[in-house]
């Protein structure tokens, strides 16, 4: 197939490693003509465009497209793209993300291009004023006329596009975000070793959450239940993964408390670090109050880590009360604290949620399932559009 892909940006993150690892699969394991469209690398995270490079996959820099609303460049963006799109000439355009989801499926459309879109995330969500909501769902409701089928990335996604009004859910399939699972089945360097390096004893009982220092992010939810964990099981030491805005603040919060001894910051680590980090942890937290399916959690059940998460989302797809962790009601504290506490003080329990969720979503997760059941949406796109012409 002849297939292009247009993501906003392609930075070190969930939607755009799902979409690195699509384009990846599409070229690699069916020799697909693929290329992949975004924009510039900006932003503290990291860019994934020199590996895509160093694959072999064909990527084309846009400069005007990114993620900040600006009307001149947004349609000089646009207008960039159907050129783009008339030069390279594919069989199906594949967009991601909300921004490059809206001028992706126009410009596709204008050109008579069938198109796929990924949901990664919900655009409009908890957190949002009632008139930014407003707007997304009106660009939701239109972009998805102009496409032939929506992916959601959990079920949840298509029930929150559906009730809006966005599409009816014949539209949608879910497909899981895949990943590379190797690493988180088969620890890059012993946890022993990771553990003595941060400062962390054999007998203590490491709680990690991965995650940008940001709101909505939950954090403060943790950091909250860290006093009574640690009346309770003073053996818990708390890994937070990541960097942002927030960090200050945060360690202000925790010395208040008196808890400075009890957390770990790692700040800003490479994707190639984070299996290794989970592998450390003897316990993954989720606490956000909005995401549609955290990576972070089939990545810690698949290193055979119990997962406590709110109930947000698509959390509940894989976070399976007493099977594989506990999923508790969001902004909860005195839950959080307990739940932490339980599995802190019995490793058997631990294991066994653990073990579950590996057996479980192992295979689920693999990029190469999701690269297959993606293909056969194309593959249906244009057997239908076949039919119909």
């Amino acid at each position: 197939m002849r297939i292009v892909h247009f993501i906003t940006r392609l930075i070190v993150g969930g939607a755009q490693e799902n979409t690195f690892l699509t384009a990846l699969g599409q070229l690699r394991d069916y020799d697909d003509d693929v290329t992949l469209i975004t924009g510039p690398g900006l932003g503290p995270e990291g860019s994934l465009v020199e590996r895509a490079k160093a694959e072999g996959i064909d990527i084309r820099i846009l400069p005007e497209s990114q993620r900040s609303l600006h009307p001149f460049r947004d349609w000089r963006c646009y207008r960039k793209l159907i050129a783009m799109l008339r030069e390279l000439n594919p069989e199906i355009v594949h967009t991601h993300s909300s921004k490059a989801g809206v001028l992706g499926r126009a410009a596709a459309t204008t050109l008579g291009i069938p198109v796929v879109h990924t949901i990664h995330g919900a655009s409009f969500h908890y957190g949002q004023s009632a008139v930014t909501q407003r707007i997304y769902i009106a660009a939701e409701k239109w972009a998805a006329r102009r496409c032939a089928k929506l992916i959601s990335v959990c079920d949840a996604m298509t029930n929150q596009y559906v009730a809006a009004g966005i599409a009816p859910p014949e539209k949608f399939v879910t497909i899981y975000s895949g990943m590379e699972v190797e690493p988180f089945l088969h620890p890059p360097r012993p946890p022993e070793e990771v553990r003595r390096e941060l400062g962390i004893a054999d007998d203590q009982i490491v709680v990690g959450k991965i995650g940008r220092l940001f709101h909505l992010k939950g954090h403060e939810f943790l950091i909250r239940a860290a006093r009574e964990v640690i009346r309770r099981s003073p053996q818990v030491r708390f890994l937070l993964v990541g960097d942002g805005i927030l960090r200050q603040q945060f360690e202000a919060d925790i010395a208040r408390l008196g808890l400075t001894d009890h957390f770990i910051f790692t700040g800003l680590v490479p994707p190639a670090h984070v299996p290794e980090l989970i592998h450390a942890m003897d316990v993954v937290v989720h606490t956000s109050e909005w995401e549609g399916l955290a990576r972070v959690l089939p990545q810690g059940l698949i290193a055979g880590k119990p997962v406590v998460s709110y109930d947000v989302d698509g959390a509940r797809e894989v976070v399976l009360p007493g099977e594989t962790g506990y999923l508790l009601p969001p902004q909860s504290v005195e839950e959080l604290a307990t739940a932490i506490c339980e599995l802190a003080d019995d490793p058997e329990l631990r294991d066994r949620l653990g073990q579950t969720g590996r057996e479980r979503f192992t295979n689920r997760f693999r990029h190469e399932t999701m690269t297959a059941q993606i293909r056969e949406v194309y593959q249906a796109v244009l057997n239908d559009g076949a039919q119909n012409s």
